[in-house]
């Protein structure tokens, strides 16, 4: 009996190993204030094409879209125009279909962008492989501050191709929203006293993994570990050395299938979701290790009593430890969720 409560003991640091909740990806917005009576205004559309090449190692994606505006004012909104979180600037391209700014029949101006390259934007991994990631384009005209130019969005007319598809990502949604931009510097200018707001534009599409790809592809090699590992509980427990083989063969396994994952994320200074729920199965696996040597001292005298007595603890301990690792994951999944 005590060598079972001190088994249990061991293993319900797997029911109380609640992790401190995950940080969600939460985006602060700017929203813009009144708009300046005397700043001309501009309205931009934008329309998805392509998304491709999420690189998490250097928070980056290619993106291929379309942006107009339309505008009745003396500036061109599309002069000075700055994406202000694009990177890789040889690999930039911007191409306008219209050489010059063209008339619409209510007299607005009118001119159309297409852009493509590869954009910065910082993810969050956290909740690997059950994150939500949001990818923004943002748009600034970097010489008119928000007295001067106004940037508005024409949401109606904006949207995402149909075709446009991004393995291993479900798209749930996207939004066009404009926002207001506050350096706190004047840029070394004397000129200007006071601190200038920029009017700005994101374009944001929100992304999530499918249940599926955690399920199959991540849960089920780990589960098949586990189990597998428990397996040595139901072996006789006479047979020593494939009772504590099992389970150093099931922790290798689970190393290696860890490293496997890992190697495809960045460096980070935290626990992602799914290495929290390898320490779980990690810790079950040792015990198991642990209660098959404590157990081989029991049956040691080859007494049919003691035999019997440690198939007992046997078939408790593996179920005790299936449903811990269950109960384990589920803390997990609901702290990051």
């Amino acid at each position: 009996m005590q060598t079972k409560s001190i088994l249990k003991g061991i293993l319900s640091f797997c029911l109380i190993f609640v992790f401190f909740a995950i940080p969600s990806n939460v985006f602060a917005d700017n929203e813009p204030d009144a708009i300046p009576s005397n700043a001309e205004k501009a309205n931009f559309g934008f329309y998805l094409m392509n998304v491709y090449d999420m690189d998490f190692s250097t928070n980056s994606f290619y993106a291929d879209f379309y942006i107009w505006a339309k505008w009745t004012g003396e500036i061109d909104p599309f002069e000075n125009l700055e994406f202000t979180n694009y990177i890789e600037k040889w690999g930039f391209t911007k191409e306008y279909l219209y050489d010059t700014t063209q008339f619409l029949e209510d007299g607005t101006k009118y001119n159309i962008l297409r852009v493509e390259g590869r954009f910065f934007q910082k993810f969050s991994l956290y909740s690997y492989p059950m994150d939500k990631q949001k990818l923004v384009i943002n748009i600034e005209n970097s010489v008119y501050s928000k007295e001067d130019l106004v940037l508005l969005p024409i949401t109606e007319e904006s949207g995402i191709d149909e075709d446009l598809h991004l393995p291993g990502w479900k798209i749930k949604k996207y939004d066009l929203a404009s926002s207001d931009k506050e350096y706190q510097t004047n840029f070394g200018d004397t000129r200007f006293e006071s601190v200038d707001s920029y009017s700005d534009i994101s374009f944001e599409l929100y992304l999530t993994r499918p249940l599926s790809y955690f399920i199959w592809k991540i849960m089920l090699p780990l589960l098949v570990v586990l189990i597998t590992s428990l397996g040595a509980t139901f072996i006789f427990p006479g047979y020593i050395d494939a009772r504590i083989y099992m389970p150093i063969g099931g922790l290798l396994t689970a190393v290696f299938l860890q490293q496997g994952y890992s190697d495809s994320l960045p460096d980070v200074g935290y626990l992602v979701l799914i290495d929290k729920i390898y320490v779980i199965s990690y810790i079950i696996i040792i015990v198991n290790m642990i209660q098959a040597i404590i157990t081989a001292n029991m049956v040691s005298s080859e007494e049919d009593e003691d035999i019997e007595k440690v198939k007992k603890i046997d078939r408790k301990f593996s179920v005790f430890s299936f449903l811990s690792f269950l109960v384990g994951v589920a803390v997990i999944i609901w702290t990051s969720l």
